[in-house]
């Protein structure tokens, strides 16, 4: 990975890359195409571009921990899948903004970091899977109730619904209730920017 962005060139700036498909699905492929639009406004397209980030900082923190190697079958079934999904995550949005004359960041376009030991232990890389599903919970959430474009809402939503499960499951390898909060808290895009920003060196 060669470069980084700030916070605020995250949320301003095209990617210097082209589009690289993590993942596809023809599901994927009709959810993204609900959802184009010759022109989406400014802060739409800065939603789009930190999600985009957050699903390639999940598609590197899963390669990552599956190379760790820190759980059974159980555990190591739901770091595939996590992974899995974050690449389909990051197609449907990444057609979206294309769609919308924009390229999309790549993995070659941001440097991401891990808190020292995040993938030491088993604990370790599942707590870090909590921190990192409650952060893209969250940004999902807040970009769903922030967009103006009525036709993102739909992919949007799914994708948090998937976060989401994806948090249960973690929440449950790390001993916890699967669920426990009953209205989740949705992230601005500055705060969502920012505990993304903590991952980008």
């Amino acid at each position: 990975m060669t470069s980084q962005f700030s916070r605020a060139e995250l949320l301003s700036r095209g990617a210097k890359g082209g589009v690289a498909v993590i993942a596809g699905g023809s599901a994927l492929a009709i959810l993204a195409g609900s959802a184009r639009a010759a022109t989406l406004p400014d802060g739409d397209l800065a939603y789009l571009r930190m999600l985009i980030a957050t699903e390639l900082l999940g598609a590197d923190f899963y390669g990552n921990a599956i190379k760790a190697k820190p759980y059974g079958s159980r555990g190591s079934r739901a770091l595939k899948l996590a992974l899995f999904n974050e690449g389909e995550h990051y197609t449907a949005l990444a057609a979206i903004f294309t769609g919308a004359g924009q390229t999309p960041a790549t993995a070659d376009d941001i440097d991401f970091t891990y808190p020292s030991g995040s993938f030491d232990s088993t604990g370790a890389v599942t707590k870090q899977a909590v921190a990192l599903e409650t952060l893209f919970l969250g940004a999902y959430l807040g970009a769903a109730s922030g967009v103006q474009t009525a036709s993102l809402l739909e992919p949007l939503s799914r994708i948090a619904a998937s976060q989401a499960q994806h948090l249960t499951v973690f929440n449950e390898l790390l001993g916890r209730p699967g669920f426990q909060i009953s209205l989740p808290e949705p992230l601005a895009i500055d705060a969502a920017s920012d505990a993304l920003a903590a991952y980008t060196g």
